[in-house]
């Protein structure tokens, strides 16, 4: 084998991974969104009942990502294959606003001016888990009938889990936090706090769940 030839074969293999997530013909620049990104999007259909179970960002395919996929998809109305293609890049590509934030959640709601330094990590660090984070949250609204989610307590520079950025304390518009607490099992979130308070307490940092009340 030439050394040409055996260039373009580790090519192949290095982008096997992300041509199969995607429709047949389609390419990484035409879908516009990398596998990793996309598992961050659809992270929150981590499951379709109440699990202790999130979806690991390998940036890889793997079974638990198409599962995540056609999650995402039937709930969106798309046709569930587990494959990203046009109708399901818009979807996806849909959730984002030009910032960087999402459809429904404002930097703002995390932090008053939009920005986040001085917290327990840098300030682009604790920016991206606050993006991750929201990406959870779209998909909790989307669960809960499309109800407004109120951040109540984003990030600050206390300390403590909201000190990274991937923490919020939340309120869901008409609905007890005992129903909020009950959609957020099927997210893929880490840490939720109780659900006899007020508002739900909810993480997507922590390597161990850690859920106050346990799977409802």
């Amino acid at each position: 084998m030439t050394d040409t030839a055996r260039r373009t074969v580790l090519l192949a293999v290095a982008a096997a991974p992300f041509a199969a997530l995607l429709a047949p013909g389609a390419t990484a620049r035409a879908a516009g969104l990398d596998t990793l990104e996309i598992q961050i999007r659809v992270a929150g259909w981590a499951a379709d009942e109440p699990r202790q179970v999130g979806l690991a960002l390998t940036g890889r395919l793997d079974a638990p990502t198409k599962d995540a996929v056609r999650r995402f998809q039937g709930a969106h109305g798309l046709r569930q294959d587990g494959i990203v293609d046009e109708r399901t890049r818009e979807a996806l590509t849909a959730l984002a606003k030009p910032d960087g934030s999402t459809r429904h959640f404002d930097w703002t709601a995390f932090s008053p001016d939009g920005t986040f330094a001085g917290g327990a990590a840098d300030e682009a660090t604790v920016r991206e888990h606050v993006r991750r984070l929201m990406y959870r949250l779209e998909a909790l609204r989307h669960k809960v009938d499309g109800r407004e989610i109120t951040v109540t307590s984003g990030f600050h520079t206390h300390g403590g889990a909201h000190a990274l950025g991937g923490a919020a304390d939340v309120v869901i518009a008409d609905s007890t936090t005992y129903a909020a607490y009950r959609a957020a099992q099927t997210c893929g979130f880490t840490e939720l706090g109780m659900y006899t308070q007020s508002w739900l307490h909810v993480d997507i940092l922590p390597s161990a769940f850690t859920w106050a009340d346990g799977v409802v």
